[in-house]
């Protein structure tokens, strides 16, 4: 399912953690100029920075989930081209493109790929993910979504509802 950007959240529900900025980002992302009138923080230019020098998109992962991990292991394997930028969810960057993309900050229920003008969650993140690796993962993604997304989420959500006790958690994020 694609969600339209529209990043507006109210003030209010703003969390004191993510108006610091993380050392390694050079600039806040959470500033005086997102708040519009009504008291909301435009999340979309609160985090135009992310897209503005570099547009590739960015896949969000559970951080210590061992299946999300060896994800992002397959990922960086058949992306020789990074054409994916990676990021945990539970990091301040992640905590501020789930919102961007609509989602509570603490949502680590499913893998999301922000693009500059929308977010893709569950079956059709992968999906999309999928598109952007070498062959024969675009070909495959193509033939997978001849599959109702209707049932391809409820597959999606067995195995996320379940991934810490099949898979396991790890006490770090990989990257």
């Amino acid at each position: 399912m694609a969600l339209p950007i529209s990043g507006r959240v109210p003030a209010r529900f703003v969390l004191p953690s993510t108006a610091h900025v993380r050392p390694r980002q050079p600039v806040a992302f959470v500033s005086l100029s997102s708040a519009t009138n009504d008291g909301t923080i435009d999340w979309v230019e609160a985090t135009s920075d992310f897209f503005e020098k570099d547009t590739r998109p960015i896949m969000l992962f559970d951080g210590v989930c061992n299946l999300c991990n060896g994800g992002v292991r397959f990922v960086r394997a058949n992306d020789r081209n990074r054409r994916i930028r990676l990021e945990a969810l539970q990091s301040e960057a992640g905590k501020k493109l789930l919102r961007r993309s609509g989602r509570a900050p603490d949502d680590i229920s499913s893998v999301v790929l922000v693009e500059k003008d929308r977010s893709y969650i569950k079956s059709e993140a992968v999906l999309r993910i999928m598109e952007h690796l070498e062959l024969p993962f675009p070909q495959l993604a193509l033939f997978l979504k001849f599959v109702p997304l209707f049932v391809r989420n409820i597959a999606y959500d067995n195995i996320a509802d379940n991934r810490y006790t099949l898979f396991g958690r790890s006490e770090s994020c990989e990257i």
